[in-house]
């Protein structure tokens, strides 16, 4: 796996990834009063594989979760299906009961 910084970038409305400083992917959203949702996942060819998408989802899910205002919406294929294989995030999708879980 490549070392990704993640961050979010308000104004293009999308989490960001970057591998030595280049741009290497992103997930696009679109906020509602409830809700993130989660529009587009891209990543240049150059890094596909190499666990820019994870990282960028997970960066995304990790920050709704700490906000603690919003569900998410994954409408994004890639997003949806990252989801589907980290269950201990299901919590956050719109419309799945809420965690019981107790830090």
């Amino acid at each position: 796996m490549t070392d990704v910084a993640t961050s979010r970038n308000l104004e293009d409305q999308r989490w960001e990834g970057r591998v030595d400083g280049e741009l290497a992917g992103f997930a696009s959203y679109q906020l509602t009063d409830e809700l993130v949702v989660f529009t587009h996942t891209e990543v240049d060819d150059r890094f596909e594989g190499k666990g820019v998408g994870s990282a960028i989802v997970r960066a995304a899910l990790d920050d709704v979760r700490r906000e603690g205002t919003r569900r998410v919406l994954p409408l994004c294929p890639f997003v949806k299906g990252w989801i589907g294989h980290h269950p201990d995030y299901a919590d956050l999708v719109y419309g799945a009961p809420a965690s019981t879980a107790r830090d």
